[in-house]
Formats: structure tokens, C-alpha cells, sequence
């Protein structure tokens, strides 16, 4: 059966536009238009938007990716977020052995054509072992044959790939190397200069992993990742959970950059998004505890947190305006990866565009 939505403001080609109706059934959107006067639809709703991009997810329904490197392990993550309203998810494997890694990529080759899967991210080992927050400290090293093996697996295969790592500890060289091989590289769980950061860029780098998190504060003196990262032109990731970065450094991160469109929000989610509340990592029990997920000893380790509630967070907190909050997970880290964003139009499945009410909270037909 056909259902006719009408939005109070449609994301179309970059912006908001008013006026339009979607004809919806089960099968997603038949046919999107402008509403005549005469019509009375059978739903309103506050927002009709494409479904975000994550490019940040350790796990989510119960699996971790570190846990189950496979594309089976691959395929119940995104199709969890999908749920969830997040349209396309990009699983993060972080700091481990390198067979692991090399594990991952086979199963990131395995998982192309799979709906929703935009390719995977490798968030470590090559990190600063001062700033590898929740990461194991055994596995934090230099760069070696086997993360190169696995980026090189991913890249002949076509797989879209970003590698965090740590500008002061993988040589410019090598980082260039990996930029020509069409890996995105962001720094991140870095303690760099201001100069150890823009000789990463000149290298290859071209955005940032978490801004503020697990890299030092900015002073008066050595501006350092976080300075140097929001005076770039470079592209920004942040988690907006409230509990990662208060809502008033989100908004300086936004507002002081030189260009518009450089941040994009990630979930940084961990496998209790739609899954139990806790799990285990590196053998070290994790849970959530007001709201936030934790260790043993308090300290933050990872996000329980999906993409729509950092939209919402972003403009009922930080005070962004909506159009620019759905830029930041739609067409931005489309524009990180060098892809096409995501559009609204007939044909558009249900996984892929998603309705929010006057609070910004998911609508579900």
C-alpha cells in the first residue's frame, strides 16, 4: 500500500527545500514531488533526509568487529545499523595482530556488492602508545609488511579504505606511499607537533580521527593536532555524544573552521548499539554506564551512540544549523571518501532515506 509523507523540509541537492511529498510503500520511495494544496497526506513528519554514512563503527548488535573478522561478522554490523537508520556503515577494526588485519581485509573483499558496506577502516596499531586510549598497548608498533599487505589486498580489490594512524610515528614517506595506493589517511591517537602534523598533510593526509580524542589540548604556544587539524583545510571526524566532547568544543571545532564542510560526525560505535550493554575487548569487560561506555576504571572506550542521535545532538546542543548537520553525515564523508553522496529519489529503498519528528527523533512509517 502506498503512503503519501509529506515533509515540512526535504534534503535535496545540499539543502532544505519546503513543500514536497514522498509516496512511500514497502518497498521505499515510489515517487517524490511537490505537494498540491489539494492533498491530504497520511503522514507528517519534520525532516525527510538520505539515510547517513558512518565511516567510524567498531561494532553494533552484539558483534565486534575486532571479535568476528568476517564477512559474516561485516554483514550483521551494517545490517544492524541499517535498522538503526544509519545507510551505509563503514566497519573499524582497531589496534590488533597484524594476522587479524590481514583477516579483515580478506573479509572486506568478500563483502563487496553487500548493501550498505562502504568499505573498511583501520584504526591503528601505528599510534602514538602515549595517546592509544582504549587500544592494547602490546599491539601499538610501527608500521610493517602486514598492514601493507592488507591496504594493498584492499586497494586492488576496490575497497574503499581509511588507515588511522599516527603522523610522528609512520615515517612521510611511507604515508605518502599508502595516500598513492588511494587509502584515505587520517591522523589520530597522536601526540604530533603542529610541524609533525603539516608534514603529515603534505604527505598525504587528509583528515582526522576523533577530533580531541585521544590527541593532547591545544596551548597558547603549540597549537598541535587539535589547532593545526581546525586551521586546515583537511576534513575533521567528531563524535557529538556529550560525552566525548562537550558541546561547547564542538561548536569552536565548527565554527573556526577556514572552510564550510570539513567536519563530518561519527559514531565510534561500539557492538551495544542494538545489542547487549557490555561487552568484552583485548579481555577487559566493557559496559555502558550513563550513557556512556566505559572500563574498569571509568575511562571512555568507544561510543554507545548511533549516527542520528549525533545529528540530533549537533543541532539541539552545539546549535548548528539542520541543513549543515546533514551535510556532516551525508555529502561530507561521502566527499572523504571520494564518493558519490547519497540522494533522495524515486527508487530509494527504505535502509536509505530516513524521516525525523519535530525533535529530530527517527519517524518510522
Amino acid at each position: 500500500m502506498i503512503r503519501l509523507v509529506a515533509a515540512e523540509e526535504t534534503f535535496l541537492n545540499g539543502a532544505l527545500h519546503r513543500g514536497y511529498v514522498a509516496e512511500i510503500d514497502a518497498g521505499g520511495i515510489r515517487r517524490l514531488r511537490p505537494r498540491r494544496s489539494d492533498e491530504t497526506p497520511d503522514l507528517n513528519v519534520r525532516v525527510l533526509m538520505p539515510a547517513g554514512i558512518d565511516l567510524q563503527v567498531n561494532g553494533a548488535g552484539g558483534v565486534m568487529l575486532n571479535s568476528d573478522t568476517s564477512a559474516n561478522g561485516i554483514g550483521h554490523i551494517v545490517a544492524t545499523l541499517r535498522r538503526l537508520g544509519t545507510g551505509w556503515v563503514m566497519p573499524t577494526l582497531i589496534t590488533c595482530e597484524g594476522e587479524r588485519i590481514l583477516r579483515a581485509a580478506e573479509a572486506a573483499v568478500d563483502s563487496i556488492g553487500m548493501e550498505g558496506f562502504y568499505g573498511l577502516h583501520i584504526e591503528g596499531p601505528h599510534l602514538n602508545p602515549a595517546r592509544k586510549g582504549t587500544h592494547r598497548l602490546d599491539y601499538v608498533r610501527p608500521m610493517d609488511a602486514d598492514t601493507l599487505k592488507a591496504l594493498e589486498i584492499l586497494r586492488r580489490a576496490d575497497v574503499p579504505v581509511m588507515l588511522t594512524l599516527a603522523p610522528e610515528v609512520v615515517p612521510a614517506e611511507t604515508i605518502r606511499r599508502i595516500a598513492d595506493m588511494g587509502v584515505i589517511v587520517s591522523a589520530g591517537h597522536t601526540a604530533a607537533t603542529a610541524d609533525e602534523v603539516k608534514a603529515g598533510l603534505a604527505a598525504g593526509i587528509t583528515c582526522f580521527t576523533h577530533l580531541y580524542n585521544a590527541m593532547p589540548p591545544m596551548t597558547s604556544r603549540e597549537p598541535g593536532v587539535v589547532g593545526t587539524a581546525i586551521g586546515s583545510t583537511a576534513y575533521t571526524g567528531m563524535i557529538v555524544d556529550g560525552h566525548h566532547v562537550s558541546w561547547e568544543m564542538a561548536g569552536i571545532a565548527w565554527r573556526a573552521r577556514p572552510l564550510a564542510d570539513r567536519v563530518f560526525l561519527v559514531s565510534d560505535a561500539m557492538s551495544t548499539i542494538g545489542g547487549p550493554d557490555h561487552f568484552e575487548l583485548y579481555g577487559e569487560r566493557i559496559e555502558v554506564r550513563d550513557g556512556a561506555l566505559v572500563n574498569a576504571a571509568g575511562a571512555l572506550a568507544g561510543a554507545h551512540v548511533d549516527l542520528l542521535t549525533c545529528l540530533r545532538n549537533l543541532v539541539v546542543h552545539v546549535g548548528v544549523p539542520l541543513a549543515e548537520a546533514i551535510r556532516a553525515v551525508t555529502i561530507v564523508p561521502a566527499n572523504v571518501m571520494g564518493r558519490t553522496a547519497p540522494t533522495l529519489a524515486a527508487g530509494t529503498p527504505p535502509e536509505e532515506f530516513v524521516m525525523l519528528d519535530a525533535d529530530l527523533r527517527r519517524v518510522i512509517p
